[in-house]
């Protein structure tokens, strides 16, 4: 990074001294307004697609042009001439290129749900104000550097926007955290609580890390997540809100399945949990896709991977029977919203799919 911007985004930072709970900051929920989506492209010489990297822009621009029909988007590029060449698939596809922003912010890998800002925002003085979280980034327990370009880019969206830039310190990733936007979080104990993230911290000190930089009052703990998660357990493949009072959350049928018990075990602890207000959550079932398999690798494939933007919901399909269920599933609990689903067979490959790429950026 830029000496001069290190160290203007230090003094940033140093500005900071009072913690974004005790500044009324708060995390909103996915489906509060957005000013625009934020994306990573992956690089053709990356690690996430070997051997299928040409298989993955095309399900990329169309994620994209789907974002456009409602919001601005905001893409991460590794330099000019990769901008200039998904500017000519985006054109292939008709794309409103004016709804589409380019930044010179270059990562390794495209996981910007893992690696990009995590947005606050708070009401003061009668105005929407918004800060960014800047958390370690580490590729889920140093399992693939580097990774330093990667953990730096909160640091320039937060320059770029000029934004309360808050830096807690320990390594924390958007996929592993769920929020209703009242108060509530969903997490996993399998990620959180892995060492290979933060083995100096207990489950109490965790908590008062999210408390304290999330502006959440109530945590909520599932166990396990599903076979293939390389990130050891993100919520998002898991268990989402859907609205402040409800979730959706994957069940395998098969008993067979190695995924079957897993998710039995979360869906008991769901139906035990309350919210910040001591209400029980209403939880609605969604079917697994099934087994998906690529190179003799399990896959893992999820319905629950979906990304609210403003006036739709994008879920990832897998050519399976299950995919018009859960889309049909979906639209009965978004009734305002369009849900469309795109094709992932090619993108999960990577072990991830359209929630895993995006971050979401509030509206002011």
């Amino acid at each position: 990074m830029d000496l001069k911007i290190a160290s203007a985004l230090n003094r940033m930072s140093a500005l900071n001294t009072e913690l974004p709970s005790q500044l009324g900051y708060r995390m909103p929920a996915e489906w509060e307004p957005h000013a625009a989506t934020w994306l990573t492209w992956p690089r053709p010489d990356g690690i996430s697609f070997p051997g299928k990297y040409d298989t993955v822009p095309p399900v990329y621009a169309e994620f994209i042009r789907q974002l456009t029909l409602a919001e601005e988007v905001n893409i991460n590029v590794w330099d000019a001439a990769m901008e200039s060449w998904v500017r000519g698939l985006l054109e292939k596809l008709y794309t409103p290129l004016d709804r589409v922003r380019f930044h010179h912010f270059p990562a390794y890998e495209p996981w910007c749900r893992d690696h990009g800002p995590i947005f606050l925002v708070r009401e003061n003085a009668g105005h929407h104000e918004r800060a960014i979280v800047d958390w370690a980034y580490n590729a889920w327990g140093n399992k693939y550097p580097p990774f330093d370009l990667d953990d730096a880019v909160p640091q320039h969206v937060a320059k770029l926007r000029r934004l309360p830039l808050f830096s807690p310190g320990i390594v924390m990733e958007g996929g592993s955290i769920e929020v209703n936007g009242r108060g509530t979080l969903l997490t996993t104990e399998a990620c959180l609580l892995n060492p290979n993230r933060n083995p100096q911290l207990s489950k109490t000190k965790i908590e008062k890390y999210l408390r304290d930089y999330l502006g959440v009052t109530n945590i909520l703990w599932l166990g396990e997540g599903i076979v293939g998660d390389d990130t050891d357990g993100h919520i998002d493949d898991l268990t989402r809100f859907v609205n402040p009072t409800t979730v959706v959350t994957v069940v395998e049928d098969d008993p067979a399945d190695a995924n079957y018990q897993l998710l039995q075990d979360n869906l008991k602890r769901l139906r035990g949990f309350r919210d910040q207000e001591g209400q029980p959550l209403r939880v609605v079932e969604l079917p697994m896709p099934g087994v998906v398999e690529y190179d003799g690798q399990r896959l893992p494939v999820s319905y629950a991977n979906f990304y609210i933007a403003n006036h739709s919901v994008i879920v990832p399909t897998y050519r399976q029977p299950n995919d018009a269920k859960a889309l049909a599933i979906l639209q009965r609990e978004f009734p305002d919203r369009r849900v469309v689903g795109i094709d992932s067979t090619e993108l999960i490959w990577g072990l991830g799919s359209f929630h895993c790429i995006s971050q979401q950026e509030p509206a002011i």
